[in-house]
């Protein structure tokens, strides 16, 4: 068994030398070296190349929306929220404030946007993690389902899907796309 052992080990060094020389044979080391380089530089140049970073912002915008998204819960987009404005609490329509995590899940409403009147869907996300809310809630069940239909009902928790402790802090609205 030993000598079967031994031819097995001595094969297998022969097999791995033999290719070591056909490698150090057809590719030098220049070869290595400028393959390296380029390895070197294209690690350094990657991180400087643009990327888009915001986080799909310019989406969020619904289409003939003014530059400056109001506040007021009467506005059209918020037509099935239930809860506070992040924008009024020191995030945006589509980023959570420092210190709260957007919800693992959401709820899904269709607007009417009477500026072209064409109905819009708006991901509404709850941002957990600090207790109690900020500003003024708004509180609009515009085709809102009883709460036995828990995915058609925006008074949810849907905090409790990242941990039961998480608090609803406040809400985000982004347009997701056309109703058709």
């Amino acid at each position: 068994m030993a000598k079967l052992f031994d031819r097995l080990l001595g094969w297998m060094d022969n097999a791995a030398e033999a290719r070591t020389r056909h490698i150090a044979h057809v590719a030098g080391r220049r070869s290595f070296l400028q393959k390296a380089g380029w390895a070197l530089v294209g690690g350094a140049v990657l991180p400087m190349l643009p990327y888009d970073n915001s986080n799909g912002a310019a989406f969020a915008r619904g289409l003939s929306e003014p530059d400056e998204i109001p506040e007021d819960c009467e506005y059209w987009r918020y037509c099935s929220l239930h809860g506070a404005l992040c924008s009024q609490c020191g995030g945006s329509i589509t980023q959570c404030p420092p210190g709260t995590t957007p919800s693992k899940v959401a709820w899904v409403g269709t607007c009417r946007n009477p500026n072209d009147g064409r109905d819009y869907l708006v991901s509404y996300n709850d941002c957990c993690g600090k207790a109690g809310s900020c500003g003024d809630g708004c509180s609009r069940q515009e085709g809102d389902r009883p709460g036995y239909r828990m995915g058609l009902a925006s008074e949810s928790s849907w905090c409790v899907a990242n941990t039961p402790e998480s608090g609803i802090h406040c809400t985000l609205a982004a347009v997701v796309g056309l109703a058709e």
